[in-house]
């Protein structure tokens, strides 16, 4: 009889840790997760309160621009009235649905689901303690060859006089009633994605950042133009801007800025960043080493400081995406139980990793930006273009699109893409693939372009806007 119930333990029921345990399972291997948000959880935050719901919420911002261009194209289309309560229930019901999914998924591949928060008790045990209706708890002890733990991040709110006023990611989407007056305190893609969201719905936004612009790590020119982009818009956006204390007041909230000034808002939503979520795992307990924030430590393969366990996805703070989390998942699988038959072991890269912004306008970028494509080459060639999509010659709106390419001078190739535009990010999801491959800047002018698109831009850049030497 074997001295373990199960070859892998997964703690968390997010991308990285269903991803893990569903392929570590069709290779044979006896597998167990637990969830502590039961099955509502299933999915993490990517299903449950982030990237899926945040999309939705995206796309149903979208519609207020539509009915107006509509009228550009002969539609006429009166201003229809919004349904908050409409779109929170169907949102809900999707995720529901997701949430079922995922659940199908483990256990059709034969993965033992527990329900329960699961604390670390030694290198090979885990305990999951599971509350019942009746307000009882149980624990239950199960021995593991390996331990994986995969829980995630949770939002980060500093302290300041009335934390307890303002609301998180977690929160806003079932906001009651729909906030007239919305105050977002953040410069990240989280604070700029739903800024824009809840502009796009009917709110009116105040977007303040304590920093010098907005997408801290993101190409400086992209920053900047976005900023701009959403100020014309119509949020106000104030950078260089602090929060003091927030107070009931009025029926509402008021904010108490730094340089004086208030703000009146029916909610203030933090999206001030994301800490692993590691509280309550026991890593103490089993000396698993920890870094800035709590993230757990771990080598090239996953493996921490404690050999029988590991750790991947946000809960390591390296890229904090759902699909690097992935590759993660499928990396380790292979590292531990082997590649699938005919194919070599898989390895997660960090280069090159394509993402998105979903504010309107989206913002997409795969490679280096130009201030990193600096440190590398000796010298770069910028091209740019700022244009007028076609769609809006008629739809009369007097939005216009980024499109940006970062080439090697040295081996012309093309090291940085990014575009600031409606559907950036479908258009630079292909173009990874080429970066991927290494491709140079003559292969791009070599291709031909399918007209009349935006990414056609990208592919008909011939006179570069500029280049730039590295100062010595």
């Amino acid at each position: 009889m074997s001295e373990f119930d199960f070859d892998l333990f997964v703690i968390g029921g997010g991308s990285g840790g269903v991803r893990a345990a569903r392929m570590a399972a069709q290779r044979g291997a006896r597998v167990a997760l637990a969830e502590a948000r039961g099955l509502p959880g299933l999915g993490g935050t990517c299903v449950t309160l982030g990237c899926i719901p945040k999309k939705l919420y995206r796309y149903a911002a979208a519609y207020a621009h539509a009915f107006t261009e509509a009228r550009g194209y002969g539609w006429q289309v009166p201003t229809p009235p919004f349904d908050w309560a409409r779109l929170r229930q169907r949102r809900a019901a999707e995720v529901a649905r997701l949430n079922g999914v995922y659940e199908t998924l483990l256990r059709n591949a034969g993965v033992t689901l527990l329900l329960g928060q699961a604390r670390l008790h030694d290198a090979h045990t885990v305990t999951v303690r599971t509350r019942h209706p009746d307000g009882s708890a149980t624990e239950q002890h199960w021995r593991a060859r390996h331990i994986l733990v995969a829980t995630g991040g949770i939002p980060h709110v500093p302290h300041f006089h009335g934390r307890e006023h303002v609301i998180t990611s977690n929160e806003v989407f079932d906001l009651e009633p729909f906030p007239q007056r919305l105050v977002v305190v953040g410069g990240g893609y989280i604070a700029c994605e739903f800024a824009s969201i809840f502009h796009g719905l009917g709110a009116q936004v105040t977007l303040l950042y304590r920093g010098e612009q907005i997408l801290r790590g993101f190409d400086d020119e992209v920053r900047h133009y976005l900023a701009a982009e959403l100020v014309r818009e119509g949020i106000d956006l104030r950078l260089r801007s602090g929060v003091v204390a927030v107070q009931r007041a009025d029926g509402g909230l008021r904010v108490q800025l730094e340089d004086g000034a208030q703000l009146d808002a029916d909610a203030v939503l933090y999206a001030t960043g994301r800490v692993p979520n590691v509280a309550g795992l026991g890593l103490e307990t089993v000396g698993v080493a920890q870094g800035a924030l709590g993230a757990i430590v771990v080598d090239e393969h996953f493996r921490t400081n404690v050999p029988s366990i590991y750790a991947l996805g946000d809960v390591t703070a390296r890229v904090q995406l759902t699909p690097v989390a992935l590759a993660e998942a499928m990396a380790l699988v292979d590292h531990l139980f082997g590649p699938p038959p005919g194919a070599g072991p898989r390895h997660a890269r960090y280069d090159l990793i394509p993402t998105a912004v979903f504010t309107d306008p989206e913002v997409a970028t795969v490679g280096w930006t130009q201030e990193q494509a600096l440190q590398r080459c000796d010298a770069v060639r910028i091209y740019r273009s700022i244009f007028r999509p076609l769609r809006h010659t008629l739809s009369g709106r007097a939005a216009r699109t980024l499109v940006k390419l970062l080439v090697d001078d040295a081996s012309d190739r093309v090291v940085g893409l990014h575009m600031v535009g409606s559907e950036a990010a479908e258009i630079v999801q292909g173009f990874a693939v080429a970066l991927r491959a290494g491709a140079t800047k003559a292969e791009f002018d070599a291709t031909l372009g399918i007209h009349p698109t935006v990414a056609e831009e990208f592919v008909t850049l011939r006179e570069p806007a500029a280049i730039v030497r590295r100062t010595p």
